[in-house]
């Protein structure tokens, strides 16, 4: 592709389509790289495993949003094209051409190589066709006594019109012949409450040798026992994927809580928009099913090999941690370990404190606010609630701050995708409790993540603030890397208090002393200082940008960055997800450098680094730059303004990352990715392996020096 560009400043001659990649197909290209991580056999066989679980996963929530969408617009004929300049209906017809080979590409690795791996491990993942009769009738009792009281038959004639099919689930078409009635179809639903792996047993078993078998397998050999007195003629696994995406109409509700109960029904009734089976499903039984469904032959998704993959997360249960990473404890920090003869109030008060998860421990956020919770003298405590999890000891805490006097406000994100159950469930637990709780902004998500302790003091009162770039689940602290802060710098303070003001009460402010804040300025605020840093670089040639998100998706920062590398500013981007930058083009983009790092860890933390001819900014906080975050949702990005802490997170983080030559993948103009190796002679550097053994800041809070030679001058 010819890219005949002139150095521009306007905003509409940088987003023309040929310079723009078009969003679902980086989001592919970023799934890509989840399965290249299973395919890399320097990792434990049963994190590749998991890898491919993920995957198939990931492809799920694509198929049931994005695509979704995009399959929405096409009947509605909307002529709106992507930046990219893409219809609806040519984004869906190029989408259909990248995902289905790919998904069969899974299936065959796992077939040809995970597979045989496993079964030299010991762990065999086995046909029913396989099992001998020893097994076989292992596999009878089982269905006798699990599986067939919780089957429903259900026929499909004239008396029984066709089934709904539940979104996600596992079925069987069953085709059944009868003396006087000829061939007539059922549908069978696999129980999803059971394991999709049984396990099965070994003849001799030592060692830890393992063997399953597919449900749908076992539950297909004893069909005679759901229709007796039929002779079963054939049956074929079907998967249904159902478009997930709730719309909520806030204007027209006076309970958002009842309106997104009810949103979580109808989600399980939303229209099918992918129909997967197997290559041996006859065309009769796949244009039944098509035609029952309401779908066109494009819906449909043929793969050979096992549907539904992310239940293969079930083999990482296997008690084998030869076949697993190795474990490791995560730090805590030395002035924050208790028993260090100040409280947390205290040493907070001493310096800013800097969190880096998994590699430190979340159970530092756990102590804050449970001091807060404890502490007499703590008045307040106001938070953010997005993702919890289940089991959540940070909903414990805010419980038992009411009952200990205080007076707890908490936001609780409702419309959190996928979690809005989990989320009203810890609602409602919080208002029985006594705790203030609010859903947010009328046509906004919250997605900030943010707690504040307002605390009394000999010399009045003082407020205490923990920002995060990650959610307060203690499940996804272990696996997500993030970082958080605890300051109590008054402005940041002062802006946090407002900030929840306008969250829980009747507020105008738009802007903040410190804090970028979205939909109100944010995306202002990283464009003035791009722009800032072309004005520095035309004055010192020394402008500099690094920033690290999990999306860059947004035309206008995407413009800005153009007309940033255009200057000469030197711009490294790190983007683990989807990128629609497109780097390295002359004229446009040469001084731009995209990598994405896909690991053991989710990179999950934002970081933007401005050099600002040596008055460094660094902001970090929750926002990926996307229309979504920096329109529809209240997003903060928060500043570091200890600078030992800002050297640390230039040079031992952000530097570091751009130095890794394992999990690393650079983006090329055409929109592909390749992998970035070592230099001849170098050994391969690995961040995320450095962060387990090092700290960000030295017991002596020092910094420690970059050593690697693989870290580029120009970062």
């Amino acid at each position: 592709m010819q890219y005949n560009l002139t150095p521009s400043t306007a905003t509409s001659e940088l987003i023309r389509p040929e310079v723009y990649i078009n969003r679902e197909l980086s989001w592919i290209e970023f799934n890509r790289r989840v399965f290249h991580e299973a395919r890399d056999p320097r990792h434990p066989l049963l994190e590749r495993v998991k890898f491919l679980s993920i995957f198939d996963t990931n492809f799920d929530e694509f198929i049931m949003i994005r695509l979704a969408g995009l399959k929405d617009q096409s009947v509605a004929h909307v002529t709106t094209l992507s930046p990219d300049g893409r219809t609806g209906e040519q984004q869906l017809e190029a989408l259909r051409k990248e995902l289905t080979p790919l998904l069969q590409e899974t299936r065959h690795f796992w077939r040809k190589e995970l597979m045989p791996a496993l079964a030299a491990e010991h762990i065999y993942i086995l046909d029913y066709e396989q099992l001998d009769a020893v097994q076989r009738s292992a596999m009878q009792t089982y269905f006798e006594n699990e599986i067939f009281p919780v089957l429903t038959p259900l026929a499909v004639d004239s008396g029984h019109p066709f089934p709904h099919i539940s979104n996600r689930s596992l079925n069987l078409a069953v085709m059944i012949t009868d003396v006087l009635h000829g061939e007539r179809p059922a549908r069978v639903k696999v129980p999803p409450a059971l394991p999709r792996l049984i396990p099965v047993p070994l003849n001799g078993n030592q060692g830890g040798n393992r063997a399953f078998v597919w449900i749908e397998q076992v539950v297909a050999a004893h069909l005679s026992m759901l229709f007796p007195g039929f002779d079963i003629w054939e049956s074929y696994p079907f998967r249904v994927l159902r478009d997930a995406d709730i719309e909520i109409r806030e204007d027209d509700s006076s309970d958002l809580l009842e309106t997104i109960e009810q949103g979580l029904r109808e989600r399980r009734f939303g229209s099918v928009v992918d129909l997967a089976v197997n290559p041996s499903m006859p065309q009769r039984i796949r244009d039944l099913l098509l035609e029952n469904l309401e779908l066109e032959p494009s819906d449909l998704t043929v793969v050979d090999g096992p549907l539904g993959m992310g239940d293969l997360v079930e083999l990482y249960k296997i008690e084998r941690p030869d076949l697993k990473y190795p474990s490791f404890v995560p730090r805590t920090p030395p002035e924050l370990r208790k028993g260090q003869g100040l409280d947390i109030f205290q040493t907070i008060r001493q310096r800013d404190q800097l969190l880096h998860q998994p590699y430190e421990s979340f159970d530092v956020v756990v102590d804050f606010l449970q001091a807060a919770a404890r502490d007499p003298h703590v008045l307040a405590i106001k938070q953010t609630l997005y993702r919890v999890g289940t089991n959540s000891p940070i909903v414990g805490l805010l419980q038992e701050a009411v009952e200990n006097g205080k007076q707890v406000a908490v936001l609780v994100e409702l419309k959190a995708r996928f979690d809005e159950e989990n989320n009203i469930e810890w609602a409602r637990a919080l208002e029985r409790a006594g705790v203030h709780v609010v859903y947010g902004l009328q046509g906004l998500k919250t997605h900030a993540k943010v707690a504040l302790v307002v605390r009394r003091e000999a010399d009045g009162l003082h407020r205490y603030v923990h920002y995060s770039t990650g959610n307060y689940n203690v499940g996804t602290a272990r696996i997500y890397e993030d970082l958080g802060l605890l300051t109590c710098r008054p402005e940041l303070c002062a802006d946090t208090s407002a900030l929840f003001n306008l969250l829980t009460g009747y507020s105008r402010q738009s802007s903040y002393q410190r804090l970028l804040v979205a939909p109100l300025g944010l995306r202002a605020g990283m464009i003035e200082r791009i722009e800032r840093e072309i004005v520095v670089h035309q004055k010192s040639s020394n402008g500099q940008l690094i920033f690290k998100m999990n999306s860059l998706v947004d035309p206008r920062i995407i413009a800005a960055l153009y007309r940033a590398s255009q200057a000469g500013v030197q711009i490294d981007l790190i983007v683990r997800g989807m990128c629609c930058l497109r780097p390295g083009i002359p004229g446009l983009s040469e001084t731009i450098r995209v990598r994405s790092i896909v690991g053991r860890f989710l990179e999950h933390s934002r970081i933007y680094y401005f050099g600002n001819g040596g008055n460094e900014e660094i902001f970090l906080g929750s926002a990926d730059m996307m229309q979504r975050n920096l329109d529809g949702r209240v997003e903060t990005l928060f500043p570091i303004e200890d600078p030992v802490l800002r050297l640390a997170l230039r040079d031992n983080l952000l530097k570091r990352l751009l130095a890794d030559t394992v999990n690393a993948c650079e983006l090329q103009a055409d929109g592909s990715y390749v992998r970035v190796l070592s230099d001849p002679g170098e050994p391969p550097f690995d961040a995320q392996g450095w962060f387990i053994t090092n700290p960000l800041l030295g017991p002596d809070l020092s910094v420690t020096a970059p050593t690697i030679s693989a870290i580029p001058s120009g970062a």
